[in-house]
């Protein structure tokens, strides 16, 4: 009896251990297939996320040049399959990620583009810029052809015009004024801040950096004078040195600022130096009103006018021959008798007298000097010669631009006005003076002002026979700067070579002392010189180049009222509205 007891017990525990060992099992099998799909989710997720980046980037990319993205999205049913593919850049895209296959696509709403004022609180808030918003759409598919992951990722995309800054700098910012300066709009750079001064430095618009900052130089670690950035409230505060020495500045450091100095934010996309090249796919050179060349590749020099397609016009150039000639009382010409001693040559110059050339333009070639399709008139003057893509000795005057206008009876005066050359460019005597100002811009390679006073046959000789007068210059600058140390970033530190900083990015080739440079305008460069490499060496007879002005300096508001020139060069970047996953859609 106790032996059949026994073994109906046994029996009984066996049957209860079968049951926790197939459930055991069970679970475990159900654990390891939540785990696998959920590493299968997690990575399919991860893979259309990364396929919602690519695509953004390819959105923001598709706005610098001033373009804009174009085409049709697939319809929602059924999107990316069979013929349902949409068209251009709105069309299904597929990408192989993490062993995932990502196919997007992207919705744009009626509405684009708004002009907004960027809100309070954002960084560059109260600029004007052109919004765009979109919504893109991914979906990861598993090796099993599978739904792992569907994303959606709603964002506008933003284009701020260069010009609304006192300064801006896509590589290393350094101001260090020997006099007081007063800077009294925004400074930005996508690289590294230096501030010093030897007396007074103040800032009275909102500072950015996606680089460091540093209190002092950035040629050798000393650090000196007063500078002082206004707060929210529009009283200043100073930014003090580590003793005499160079401080580095976190954004811990300066919350007592109130968001008027942001370090390390996320650089902006600005246009590639080439923008500026003489080439058909280039906005600059494609819109342009007038494309001049000075060419130097057959005998004499001969100015000729381009087409769009980069052919010369002939038919062109032969109106505008009867401008043309000495410069003396002429539109446009040739001279070889200008030498740049901080380069050390002389440079073969493609000569613009700018009231001249506007004469010509309205009666010879019958130009519409008052249009406003692109804000104002843009001319494209370049050099082309053996040594264009290099460094070279080449070079674009404008003189004769004190009044920016026709002398012609009845004929009507630009709205505004961007001079576009790759190459250097020599601004000669007054330029667009105040009281008769226009939008105007000059984009170069690199930019380089002679006075009122300026003689071609003193430029050989000493600095003391190179008197300068004083002169006014109202145009906002894009143009290449010199680079400290040869290196971008922490690696060009203490390594001398300072490259003048800010308060020489305009290149000066007289004596002017106790002389007044007027200037109002905006600060922007986004490369080095790509074909001028005479290294800034400081001022005084041992140089032989320049004696420092008194700068009366500012940053010129009416570019903040919407009075820009045209076609300002603008930075793009994208703003997230919401991201999404499949399950969180209303």
């Amino acid at each position: 009896m106790r032996k059949g007891f026994a073994l109906v017990s046994v029996l009984i525990m066996m049957v209860v251990l079968m049951s926790l060992l197939t459930a055991y099992f069970l679970l475990t099998r159900v654990e390891l297939g939540t785990t696998q799909a959920s590493a299968r989710q997690t990575t399919g997720f991860y893979a259309a996320e990364a396929g919602l980046n690519l695509r953004a980037e390819e959105i923001r990319g598709k706005f610098l040049g001033y373009g804009r993205p174009a085409g049709t999205s697939p319809s929602p049913a059924n999107p990316c399959q069979g013929s349902n593919l949409g068209s251009g850049d709105l069309a299904c895209k597929t990408y192989s990620l993490s062993g995932r296959t990502v196919r997007t696509y992207v919705v744009e709403p009626p509405g684009n583009p708004q002009s907004v004022k960027i809100p309070p609180g954002e960084l560059y808030e109260n600029l004007e810029a052109q919004e765009y918003r979109y919504s893109l759409l991914s979906e990861a598919l598993g090796p099993d052809g599978q739904t792992e992951a569907v994303l959606e990722m709603v964002f506008k995309s933003r284009l701020v015009p260069l010009f609304q800054f006192a300064v801006f700098y896509n590589k290393d910012l350094e101001i260090l004024p020997g006099p007081d300066m007063t800077l009294n709009g925004r400074v930005h750079t996508n690289g590294d801040l230096y501030l010093s001064t030897g007396a007074t430095l103040t800032i009275q618009g909102q500072v950015s950096t996606a680089g460091a900052l540093y209190r002092g130089r950035k040629n050798d670690s000393s650090c000196s004078g007063s500078v002082n950035v206004f707060r929210a409230d529009s009283t200043p505060r100073g930014l003090d040195c580590n003793g005499g020495s160079r401080r580095l500045f976190a954004q811990k450091d300066v919350v007592d600022w109130g968001g008027r100095i942001q370090v390390g934010v996320n650089p902006v996309t600005v246009p590639a130096p080439e923008d500026l090249d003489p080439d058909p796919s280039k906005t600059y050179f494609s819109k342009a009103n007038l494309r001049l060349v000075l060419d130097l590749h057959s005998g004499s020099p001969v100015v000729k006018v381009l087409q769009a397609s980069g052919f010369d016009d002939t038919l062109a150039t032969t109106n505008l021959s009867r401008c043309s000639g000495s410069i003396s009382g002429k539109a446009v010409g040739s001279t070889y008798s200008f030498y740049n001693n901080r380069e050390k040559r002389f440079i073969r110059m493609l000569e613009v007298d700018l009231q001249a050339l506007l004469d010509c333009l309205h009666n010879n070639l019958a130009t519409r000097l008052d249009d406003f399709s692109n804000g104002g008139l843009i001319f494209h003057l370049s050099v082309l010669g053996p040594d264009s893509r290099g460094v070279n000795n080449y070079g674009v005057r404008i003189r004769n631009a004190a009044r920016i206008a026709p002398t012609i009876l009845g004929a009507p005066r630009p709205k505004g006005l961007t001079i576009v050359s790759d190459q250097a460019v020599y601004v000669q005597g007054d330029y667009n003076r105040n009281t008769d100002w226009i939008p105007s811009a000059i984009l170069a390679d690199s930019l380089n002002l002679l006075s009122n006073k300026w003689d071609d046959t003193s430029s050989s000789l000493s600095l003391s026979k190179r008197t300068a007068a004083d002169t006014e210059v109202n145009a906002a600058f894009l143009a290449g700067t010199d680079t400290t140390g040869r290196t971008e970033g922490k690696g060009g530190q203490d390594q001398g070579e300072y490259n003048g900083g800010l308060e020489n990015y305009p290149r000066l080739h007289e004596d002017w002392s106790n002389k007044t440079l007027t200037y109002r305008g905006s600060f922007v460069s986004l490369n080095q010189p790509r074909h001028v490499n005479g290294a800034w060496c400081g001022t005084g007879p041992s140089c032989n180049i320049y004696n420092p002005p008194v700068r009366l300096w500012s940053y010129d508001t009416r570019f903040s009222q919407g009075q820009l020139p045209p076609l300002s060069p603008r930075f793009v970047y994208l703003r997230q509205e919401r991201f999404l996953r499949d399950f969180e859609r209303p």
